[in-house]
């Protein structure tokens, strides 16, 4: 099974967290063991596993990738957004996640974020659900 999740995000950088979103996926897949796996198909918006209890650790990380990484920056891409390019590229466009009992084995503090570094845009995220096999 294959799911597309639209999100549309509202600023330039941000952490949006999809966890709701991406377990009701795999619940609603009806598998209870497996994988489940979770693609974003851009190349300026990024996902990654963090913290979910405590929202300064997502502003700390878009702080640091924005020293790390400056939006103006001397860059040659014509488009003015190669830091955002650079930042999903460090953060990776794709995460696979274990199932167990129809859900996400996530760590108690554990959240999925996608992550946007040239919004606000429209996003997909896709979702495939894999049966573990007999």
């Amino acid at each position: 099974m294959l799911q597309t999740i639209k999100i549309r995000t509202t600023k330039r950088a941000e952490f949006v967290d999809i966890t709701s979103r991406i377990q009701a996926v795999v619940r609603e897949s009806g598998v209870q063991s497996g994988l489940g796996i979770i693609y974003v198909p851009h190349t300026t918006a990024a996902l990654t596993i963090n913290e979910n209890a405590d929202p300064s650790v997502c502003r700390d990380i878009l702080t640091k990738l924005s020293e790390m990484v400056p939006e103006n920056d001397g860059y040659t891409h014509l488009e003015g957004n190669s830091d955002a390019h650079i930042k999903a590229s460090l953060m990776g466009f794709s995460v696979t996640l274990v199932v167990e009992d129809g859900r996400l084995l996530l760590g108690t503090w554990q959240g999925l974020y996608l992550t946007e570094f040239d919004g606000p845009r429209s996003r997909q995220i896709l979702v495939k659900v894999l049966s573990e096999l007999a």
